[in-house]
């Protein structure tokens, strides 16, 4: 990210980009995209501007859901609003996406990092949009010992704002992981058998 960073001119214009890029057909308006990216608004702001003058992203009014507090209850209702949304027509749509989407999304040491809060790590494998494997049904495995779910969901949160998109994670503590690793659970095997990248194995699983 510090490299991109560099080269776009900002983390933020980064984050934002790969927000648009990996969900192409999905209209983010100012307050959306702040949030998904963890940016401030007016840093926001202004990175959009530039995108939707060079024509990456175009205006686009949609509906929206929101909570809205109707006498005791609260209720999602349809909000109207003005956002923007990728521009596919956009001439060198193929080389950010080779850039931004296609290659490592975050090195191994930045994932650890983003991890190290959430308890004694002890396996860490990435798999699904960390290795362009878009069929894959978890895209981080974590086992670890003391895991706090609080700081595991912010973790994962700011790994999502850096690389644009939702991830699905799975988190056991180790003694649970050993136990469905002997008895070949499927979900276990599902993420071994296939594609995956060790980031972090204190086990030594095989």
């Amino acid at each position: 990210m510090e490299i991109l960073g560099k080269l776009f001119g900002s983390s933020e214009k980064v984050k934002i980009m790969r927000l648009f890029l990996f969900n192409p057909e999905q209209p983010f308006d100012l307050e959306d995209t702040a949030l998904k990216t963890k940016s401030e608004i007016r840093e926001v702001r202004r990175e959009i501007s530039e995108l939707n003058k060079i024509g990456l992203i175009k205006k686009r009014i949609f509906f929206k859901d929101v909570k809205k507090e109707i006498g005791k209850k609260t209720e999602v209702v349809k909000k109207k609003t003005g956002g923007w949304i990728l521009n596919r027509s956009f001439p060198y749509l193929a080389e950010l996406q080779s850039l931004l989407i296609n290659s490592q999304l975050i090195r191994h040491g930045d994932i650890l990092r983003r991890l190290s809060s959430v308890g004694k790590l002890k396996v860490v494998i990435v798999s699904g949009v960390f290795i362009q494997d878009l069929d894959s049904r978890v895209d981080i495995l974590i086992v670890g010992d003391n895991l706090r779910k609080f700081a595991l969901d912010s973790a994962i949160k700011t790994i999502e704002s850096e690389i644009g998109r939702e991830i699905n994670y799975t988190a056991f503590e180790t003694q649970d992981f050993l136990y469905r690793l002997g008895i070949c659970d499927k979900l276990i095997r599902d993420i071994l058998d296939y594609k995956h990248e060790k980031v972090l194995d204190k086990i030594g699983i095989r």
